[in-house]
């Protein structure tokens, strides 16, 4: 079997293809979280703490010579994404327990009640045992 056909034959593999459009759903869906965050969560939370935006937060470290640019750690940033991960986390989560609470299998039915016979005949059995 060539490489040719045996990347074929992987490509074709359903997991695969669930797995390519399961991520580009992904890619589009991360960025309707990261609109929701941007423009309404992260507002609101700079608002209720006192009007900090997270994304201009940083440590200057300095200033490079060369360039004359500060040199800085924005951690801002990383709370910004940190906060947008938790929010996808949480969607993904709320979305797969719907899916999963749509998929559970309907309950077993009751086993049904044993014929009028037997049941007679049981308790004659019992009745019989106790002499």
């Amino acid at each position: 079997m060539s490489l040719l056909q045996e990347f074929k034959e992987f490509a074709m593999k359903g997991n695969v293809v669930d797995m390519a459009v399961g991520i580009i759903i992904g890619a589009a869906f991360g960025k309707i979280v990261s609109s929701l965050v941007n423009a309404i969560v992260m507002p609101a939370l700079g608002w209720i703490i006192g009007g900090v935006d997270f994304s201009d937060l940083a440590v200057t470290l300095g200033i490079n010579e060369k360039t004359g640019e500060e040199v800085a750690i924005q951690y801002g940033q990383f709370i910004q994404a940190l906060i947008d991960f938790l929010i996808i986390a949480a969607a993904i989560f709320m979305a797969l327990k719907a899916i999963n609470r749509l998929k559970k299998p309907p309950a077993p039915p009751a086993a049904a009640a044993p014929p009028r016979e037997e049941v007679l005949l049981i308790e004659i059995r019992d009745l019989l045992r106790e002499r």
